[in-house]
């Protein structure tokens, strides 16, 4: 793997963000361990560039979203948003801008065509836990604790409850959002939140080989698979099957279907031009 390249960020202050790139695989690890990986607005900036630029990077083909410490990520910079206070309007224009900022973060990850895997150690909290429920697959080591806890500060989750009941079902995530209580990866599993648990320190290298078994597909038909998905999620049972019928339509005139095809038939392996 090469050695991991800060993403591109103004001023001299030290990359929130690195990004490594290996096998067509991005990783992405939150460094700010001092701050338990909050996402404070730098974050949320830096890894929304991040993001806008492995979308545009025909290269990469999945990504691995991991972080440094002992925690993924705590959550929201509450440090910094009660500086903002003593604004005028009581830091009201702030926390909605950076709402916005957040919701358009996540909403990125789902939007972005290449698949994204969160490697979970340690705690995800509040919309770190919101970060791993946008991710299109989750490794979690036995570590790994989940919660939404806004109320344990009169603060309910209610922009991580949208990404977390789009993963588990209802009666699931309000035990969590009422209650506060942090899950274990077992439990995050049980629930559907996470898809693999792996032993303490071994999230990033099963994240990562997750990922290399994926990126051996179509890039195409991995591209038009993610769409999909998340579309239909949203539409009635008969608007889904008319859309994605016409989207398997689509598909099946694509250069990779007619050459996965043929393969099959040959008992052969496949060659992507993902085209």
């Amino acid at each position: 793997m090469n050695a991991p390249s800060p993403v591109p960020r103004s001023g001299a202050a030290p990359p929130l963000v690195t990004r490594a790139d290996h096998g067509g695989i991005a990783v992405l690890t939150l460094d700010r361990p001092q701050t338990r990986n909050a996402l404070s607005e730098a974050m949320l900036a830096e890894l929304s560039g991040a993001f806008t630029g492995i979308a545009a990077d025909q290269r990469v083909r999945a990504v691995v979203l991991a972080a440094n410490g002992p925690a993924f990520s705590a959550g929201h910079d509450l440090k910094e948003i009660t500086k903002r206070r003593a604004d005028p309007d009581r830091g009201r224009a702030y926390v909605q801008d950076l709402m916005v900022r957040c919701s358009a973060m996540m909403q990125g990850i789902v939007r972005l065509p290449q698949p994204v895997i969160a490697a979970v150690e340690g705690a995800a909290a509040a919309a770190g836990c919101q970060l791993v429920a946008s991710c299109d697959l989750a490794v979690a080591s036995q570590s790994a604790r989940f919660a939404t806890p806004g109320v344990h500060i009169g603060l309910f989750c209610s922009t991580p409850m949208v990404a977390l009941t789009r993963n588990v079902a209802p009666k699931h995530a309000m035990d969590m959002l009422l209650t506060g209580d942090a899950i274990s990866a077992d439990g995050a599993f049980r629930i559907g939140l996470v898809n693999r648990v792996v032993p303490a320190g071994e999230a990033l290298r099963a994240a990562t080989e997750l990922a290399h078994k994926i990126a051996a597909k179509s890039m195409l038909a991995l591209k038009i698979g993610k769409e999909a998905f998340y579309r239909q999620l949203d539409m009635t049972l008969a608007d889904a099957y008319r859309y994605t019928g016409q989207v398997m339509v689509d598909n099946m005139m694509a250069r990779d279907a007619e050459e996965g095809i043929s393969a099959f038939v040959e008992k052969r392996d496949p060659k992507w031009e993902d085209r």
